[in-house]
């Protein structure tokens, strides 16, 4: 009754919903953990604005890595702007989406170390290839607050791009700054909040979403169900091939009978 399942058309289809069925299940439990990566960031967003601002230095220093716990942390900082280690970062875009450039002025400090400080955004209006017109960083000692980053790598997903122009970059990274400024640099940026620029000075980077959840738990659900419907599917299926089959079988047997009926009829006695 069920030979048909030994065919190879029905093996294969098999082998193919076996297959099908562990695949969704894990795409739904990676869909459940990108959504749980993404409360668990939203958790640490929330919580590190809450925190009052601390002086930079008392959660980053030259040559050390922003502990993740510390990242989106506000900070201040007291010192005077490096106009001329002034570099921009490529491919940047605003709140809208269009693409232009992050302005990153160091910030001397007393002690003779630098921040780097992210001052915001500014369009690219005459290409990505030439160095677009800043905004004159505020002169003289100024004291600043942002939100205090981690150094941004080549496995952060930002594409690292060689041989820019002059005072180009593609990543944030006080490491490769503190070579070109031949000083020491606090590990980490600070996007810039306040002071706040007036309108002639770059945009501010806006504050984190970290309300949103996105998607991931419904495309999660989705995969599951997915991989249920998979056995269904082939149930239905190998029902319904069984019912054709059987009616085939029925229409073939009621030919021949008809066949021999005819047969006999038309046979002399």
């Amino acid at each position: 009754m069920y030979r048909f399942l030994l065919t190879r058309q029905w093996v294969i289809l098999t082998l193919v919903g076996l297959a099908l069925i562990p695949a969704m299940i894990k795409l739904g439990f990676w869909q459940l953990h990108r959504h749980e990566q993404r409360v668990a960031r939203n958790d640490l967003v929330a919580h590190s604005l809450a925190y009052a601002p601390v002086p930079v230095g008392t959660l980053s220093a030259p040559g050390r890595e922003v502990p993740q716990e510390n990242v989106w942390r506000r900070v201040t900082a007291t010192g005077t702007y490096d106009t001329k280690g002034e570099v921009v970062v490529r491919y940047r875009t605003d709140e809208s989406g269009k693409s232009g450039f992050m302005v990153i002025t160091p910030l001397v400090l007393d002690n003779g170390t630098a921040l780097l400080v992210n001052r915001g955004w500014i369009p690219a209006d005459s290409g990505q290839l030439a160095f677009p017109a800043v905004p004159a960083a505020p002169s003289g000692k100024v004291t600043v607050m942002g939100r205090l980053r981690a150094d941004e790598t080549p496995g952060s997903g930002i594409k690292d791009t060689k041989g820019l122009p002059p005072r180009m970059i593609m990543l944030i990274n006080s490491e490769r700054q503190a070579k070109e400024l031949h000083r020491p640099v606090i590990g980490g940026y600070v996007e810039l909040v306040s002071p706040a620029g007036d309108s002639g000075q770059p945009q501010p980077v806006p504050d984190p979403d970290h309300s949103s959840i996105g998607n991931h738990m419904a495309y999660a659900v989705q995969w599951w169900l997915f991989s249920a419907f998979v056995p269904v599917g082939w149930f239905i299926l190998v029902r319904r091939e069984r019912r054709d089959r059987a009616a085939d079988a029925a229409a073939a047997a009621a030919a021949a009978d008809g066949g021999e009926v005819a047969r006999t009829a038309a046979s002399p006695e």
